[in-house]
C-alpha cells in the first residue's frame, strides 16, 4: 500500500482521536494502556496541543501515516530529539485494518528519509509485539537488550526489547 507521512497539525485532533479509539483494543494487546482519560475528547485536545507545542520547539516530531486514498492508517514519532548528538527515540502504531501490509516498514523508511539530521535512533517494543520487532529489524535496527518494567498489562509485568539504529 502506498503511504505518505505528514507532520501532525492542529486540525488532525479529531481524526487522530477516532483512530486511537478504533484501534485501542489492538494497541493494548501489545503495549501498556494509555488509560481511560486519554480517550476523553477534552483531555485528548489538551494532549494534542501539548504535542504540537513540543513539535514546534523541535523536541519531537509527530507524523501521521496516510494511505494514498486519504485514510489515517497509523502514526510514527520521533521524541526526545537531541540535535547535539543527533539522537532520537522512535515510536509507531499501525491501525488494525492496515497491519501486515508493509506500512510500518515503509513509514520507518519514509521517516528516515525526512530526518537526515538524526544519526542514532532508539526504539523499544514489548517482547510479544512481533510485528514491531520485524519492522525495526527490517529497517536495520539491532536489538540491544531486554528490560522488564512493572507496567500493568493484563496483570503482569512487561518485558521490553530495546533497539538501536546508527546511520
Amino acid at each position: 500500500m502506498d503511504i505518505v507521512i505528514k507532520l501532525l497539525e492542529e486540525q488532525d485532533a479529531g481524526t487522530l482521536l477516532d483512530f486511537e479509539r478504533r484501534n485501542r483494543s489492538l494497541f493494548e494487546q501489545s503495549v501498556p494502556s494509555r488509560g481511560e482519560a486519554y480517550y476523553d475528547p477534552a483531555v485528548f485536545k489538551v494532549r494534542h496541543e501539548e504535542l504540537l507545542a513540543e513539535q514546534a520547539q523541535g523536541l519531537s516530531r509527530f507524523y501521521l501515516i496516510w494511505s494514498s486514498d486519504g485514510q489515517l492508517v497509523g502514526r510514527i514519532n520521533l521524541i526526545d530529539i537531541d540535535p547535539a548528538i543527533q539522537e532520537a527515540e522512535l515510536g509507531f502504531r499501525i491501525g488494525e485494518n492496515f497491519t501486515g501490509k508493509g506500512i510500518g516498514r515503509n513509514a520507518v523508511r519514509s521517516l528516515l528519509a525526512k530526518e537526515p539530521g538524526i544519526k542514532r535512533i532508539k526504539a523499544k517494543t514489548t517482547s510479544t509485539n512481533f510485528a514491531s520487532q520485524k519492522v525495526l529489524e527490517n529497517n536495520g535496527f539491532r536489538q540491544m537488550n531486554r528490560q522488564e518494567e512493572n507496567v500493568r498489562q493484563q496483570e503482569k509485568s512487561v518485558t521490553f526489547f530495546q533497539y538501536i539504529l546508527e546511520i
